[in-house]
């Protein structure tokens, strides 16, 4: 579904009740790029990525298509970075019940002050119920990059809010797909390696893995269905010191 015509603004449903909305935007030299946020639509609707502020006409635009924007619950982000939460203080003026959701290092370092409303800070496998949903964080320091970062798994549909990794170019007309990320999102980072490398990051995949997620909601690029424990071990792998 398109919502914004002139930005090509769209929303697809990935996963049961979650949906994909993109927007895809030119870079500096040409070439095309895209930002994601998704929605996960239950009795406590929750937000994964706010995306940056300059977009939040057209995000806000494409929530009201799928449900009204004032019922969002929750605000919920991966780390502290402009397309992660730019738009934060914008959702919460529209959204009068919403606050912050992040990780406990987040909610200390930044949100606490950022945000114009207290953070729901989650501990390390907390779990969250927002209806027929639950969602899990997972404190994923410095994967992959700052020190705050965490994911977020819906458990029902196995569906992993998975922020930057495999982050793919392009403008990512296709929603959903079968076909192989890690080899794009692999040939984008050795362009622009936006990994930390800490000496814990390939056991914070590999015990990510072990989750077994079923899709994972990538905020640049298609998001992907398939076995996602082993394709994050083979990033695991990718991103291991040789």
């Amino acid at each position: 579904m398109i919502t914004n015509a002139t930005a090509g603004t769209n929303v697809q449903e990935i996963a049961t009740g979650i949906y994909r909305i993109n927007t895809p935007v030119p870079l500096p030299d040409g070439q095309r790029f895209s930002f994601n946020q998704y929605l996960l639509v239950d009795d406590q609707p929750l937000l994964f990525h706010t995306g940056p502020r300059q977009l939040f006409p057209l995000v806000s635009e494409a929530i009201g298509r799928v449900m009204p924007i004032e019922r969002l619950r929750y605000l919920a982000l991966s780390h502290v970075e402009a397309d992660e939460c730019g738009a934060m203080n914008l959702l919460l003026a529209a959204a009068p019940h919403a606050v912050p959701l992040c990780g406990q290092v987040a909610a200390m370092v930044s949100m606490g002050d950022l945000a114009d409303r207290p953070p729901r800070a989650l501990a390390d496998g907390e779990e969250l119920a927002l209806g027929a949903h639950t969602v899990r964080w997972f404190d994923m320091p410095h994967v992959p990059h700052g020190w705050e970062c965490g994911l977020m798994m819906d458990t029902r549909t196995r569906t992993l809010f998975c922020g930057d990794l495999f982050t793919q170019s392009g403008p990512s007309e296709q929603a959903l797909t079968e076909a192989d990320i890690l080899g794009p999102s692999e040939a984008f980072r050795q362009q622009m390696d936006y990994f930390a490398h800490a000496p814990q990051t390939a056991a914070l995949l590999a015990g990510l893995a072990a989750h077994a997620p079923q899709v994972l909601a990538c905020m640049h690029g298609s998001a992907w269905r398939g076995d996602g424990g082993a394709l994050l071990r083979q990033l695991a792998e990718a991103v291991a010191p040789h």
